[in-house]
């Protein structure tokens, strides 16, 4: 039986569901000393006065590190634009996400204990907490030194004459929309234990997303080379992109290297919602243009991110976006202006989808809306206008091979009831609608009056791209040892992509295993530490399954070349680095910008409680394109997870803020869905035309199910109510007081 292809159980269950594995948060060393650290209060603010000698003295404090005991007091994902920590007098406090300082001591109720025996004043300073009052003309700048209009990076697609194709329109749509920020969530918050070796290295075991880049910020940061800082990742509870910054890796490795011992932390779940970074919030204002006959002509889009107080990922969440906000469609005419905005909120960063969910929502709406106002219907627009094999992006460069979102679209579509016709697609009438599910209304809070009640169908289509983009050089290492005799009795695989929940490591021994035609059990993967492997890149951008795939692919050719010539072991290097990328051209856009894409349409039916206002998704058809299940089972999981975090975020999740501070910072008012809030039945179908860059053809497909699902559900809402909804998140309130308005 060949390994790809099969649902093989992850070779790591048993130990995680009998709790064998430890999760940063269990690990615990000998001689442990606790850390603490000491978070803002109130944002923007400059600070008077900080003295830590009280907390110096304090009983069982081993230290007190603020700024000045940063040897290189800066770091950053894409930008160095953040310090370490901002704890001295003079310092400048831009956001919640700032740390101040830590206290080290012998117990955490030591270190918290001195915590607040810190002296320290600030000095409010004037803050801009939204996007409109960041480009307001009068706005504070959060970075001054870097940007007088608080805009970050702006970028542009210029293609035909817009202006020409909106006088020659049959049908013109211009809508304003607005998403909201998201909260990660993930199982475990941040954790993890920093020490010095006997062979002068300090070793952090964290959770993360890529080793080699947290290695190479915190060595950074500590002026110390690369090769003094080892990296290791255990088992975590998720990440969904909120690991991929820096949180506790750089303070606890400072910590370590300056107390000489063992350095644990734990953050609590409300020191979590706080620490890291968000979901961009994006407004925008789109005008699309069509023909009677369901041509587009012409897209204009102009929208803003919040990326925060610091550059985090928006940089490349922006570029992402910029294309998104146009959808897979073949449009000859387009004007595109976005741009991500420094504001003193929390910083916004890689959140699962990375610019897609924000982007086609802006042009699945318009889709919706304009099928709506030609009378034709939403699959039928879409089949008019959708990318093909050969096309051309509006950045003049043509499509990768392996274009399937037709196929998609029509899957999902079939599924969900709409029937292909001589006359064109028709959507399903209620009672042609296929598993209709009468939802347990008792089991509800808001259900329990048993109010009037309306259902309705939408559906929604779009891509993501797979890997780094825009002139980023991609690489993925891989080592590859054969060990045996006449015949290869051992597989060691060395490869550094981190395992955050989904199944990596089980899919690269699966790739090991066909490439180097053994058994599934004589590969053995080296995964964990940055001394053993070399650079992965990041478990990111739907990129892990493809660009491992490869590596391992070219390394197990290699080595076998080397067996074929008697060498035992045969060991071998591989570095794959996918096709080039090409950035954006700053005045007209013209870009080669993405290494492949994957493909993903899905349908929703709703229920809608005219009176609370509660949505519940009924039945939800996901049609996702992976090229290769190399793990069914696995990849149907992503599906659901996927399908559960877009519904969360569609309907219920809403991180509030007020001048700066979180409002809801704990899971009792930030509420992610339960079993019973997501969608009731999900048909999680998957299509496998092969890439025809993936290893053994297969694409990545974490981040797609996710895209398109907040479009689908609001037109679904349309359907059931006949009320748009251009503003998420969907909450009870909102949509209640929505639908007064329309009474």
């Amino acid at each position: 039986m060949r390994a790809v292809g099969s649902s093989i159980p992850r070779f790591d269950i048993r130990d995680k569901v009998t709790g064998k594995a430890l999760y940063p948060g269990d690990i615990a060393m000998p001689g442990q000393l606790h850390m603490k650290i000491l978070w803002p209060q109130q944002v923007p603010a400059r600070i008077t006065r900080f003295d830590v000698s009280r907390a110096e003295a304090a009983p069982g404090v081993a230290a007190v590190l603020a700024a000045d005991d940063v040897p290189v007091n800066e770091y950053g994902l894409i930008m160095p634009d953040q310090e370490v920590l901002c704890g001295r007098e003079g310092g400048l406090v831009r956001s919640i996400i700032d740390q101040i300082a830590i206290v080290i001591a012998e117990t955490e109720e030591q270190a918290e204990a001195a915590l607040a025996l810190i002296d320290i004043a600030c000095e409010p300073l004037p803050g801009v907490y939204s996007i409109e009052e960041a480009l307001a003309a009068d706005a504070p700048a959060v970075h001054p030194e870097k940007s007088d209009d608080n805009v970050l990076l702006s970028y542009k697609i210029r293609l035909g004459d817009v202006d020409a194709a909106f006088e020659q329109a049959d049908v013109i749509i211009e809508r304003d929309y607005r998403t909201h920020p998201q909260e990660h969530a993930y199982l475990q918050p941040e954790a993890g234990v920093a020490f010095p070796r006997p062979d002068g290295k300090i070793e952090v075991i964290v959770g993360g997303q890529w080793m080699h880049e947290d290695r190479e910020q915190i060595a950074h940061a500590l002026g110390l080379p690369d090769e003094q800082i080892v990296v290791r990742y255990p088992p975590i509870g998720g990440a969904f992109g909120g690991r991929e910054d820096m949180s506790v890796q750089i303070v606890l490795a400072l910590a370590a290297q300056k107390s000489g011992r063992p350095v644990r932390i734990q953050w609590s779940r409300i020191e979590s919602m706080r620490g890291h970074h968000k979901r961009h919030e994006m407004i925008a204002r789109a005008r699309w243009a069509a023909t009677k006959e369901g041509k587009l002509l012409a897209a204009q889009v102009d929208f803003s991110l919040d990326a925060g107080a610091y550059a985090y990922t928006s940089t490349k969440v922006l570029g992402n976006a910029t294309l998104a906000c146009l959808g897979p469609y073949e449009i000859p005419n387009v004007k595109v202006d976005s741009r991500a905005v420094y504001t003193h909120n929390i910083a916004a960063g890689a959140f699962r989808g990375f610019g897609g969910p924000q982007g086609h929502f802006i042009a699945e709406m318009q889709m919706n809306h304009l099928a709506e106002a030609l009378g034709m219907d939403p699959v039928e627009l879409r089949m008019k206008n959708l990318w093909h094999e050969g096309g051309k992006l509006a950045t003049r460069s043509v499509l990768p091979p392996g274009v399937t979102v037709r196929e998609t679209l029509e899957a999902c579509a079939l599924k969900a009831g709409w029937q292909k016709t001589p006359a064109g697609w028709q959507r399903p009438q209620a009672e042609q609608i296929p598993a209709r599910i009468t939802p347990l209304h008792e089991a509800f809070s808001l259900d329990a009056a048993g109010g009037r009640k309306v259902r309705g169908i939408g559906i929604a289509t779009s891509y993501k791209n797979v890997g780094f983009s825009l002139g980023y050089v991609d690489e993925s290492w891989a080592i590859v040892e054969l060990h045996g005799g006449a015949e290869i009795e051992k597989v060691v695989v060395h490869h550094a992509g981190a395992d955050v929940g989904q199944g990596a490591h089980t899919v690269m021994r699966q790739f090991a295993a066909d490439f180097a035609g053994v058994p599934l059990e004589k590969v053995e993967l080296i995964a964990d530490d940055t001394d053993h492997t070399l650079n992965s890149g990041s478990s990111s951008a739907s990129r892990q399954t493809f660009m491992a795939g490869n590596a391992i692919q070219g390394a197990v050719r290699e080595a076998l070349k080397l067996w074929g010539n008697e060498e035992r072991p045969a060991i071998a290097t591989y570095r794959y680095v996918p096709r080039a990328t090409t950035p954006y051209d700053p005045e007209t856009g013209e870009a080669d910008p993405n290494i492949t894409y994957g493909y993903c349409t899905q349908a929703a039916e709703v229920e809608v409680d005219l009176d609370t206002g509660r949505i519940t998704v009924l039945n939800f058809w996901n049609v996702t394109d992976v090229g290769k299940a190399v793990n069914p089972q696995m990849v149907r999981g992503q599906i659901l997870g996927a399908v559960a975090q877009s519904v969360g975020w569609t309907l219920m999740e809403e991180l509030k803020y007020e001048n700066g501070q979180v409002l809801t910072d704990k899971l009792s008012t930030y509420l992610v869905p339960t079993v019973l809030d997501t969608a009731v039945q999900v048909a999680p179908d998957i299509l496998e035309n092969p890439d025809p860059q993936g290893p053994l053809g297969a694409r990545g497909m974490g981040e797609m199910p996710f895209i398109p699902t907040a479009p689908a559900i609001v037109a679904a809402v349309r359907d059931a109510t006949g009320v748009w909804f251009d503003e998420l998140p969907l909450t009870p309130e909102r949509v209640a007081l929505r639908l007064k308005v329309k009474d």
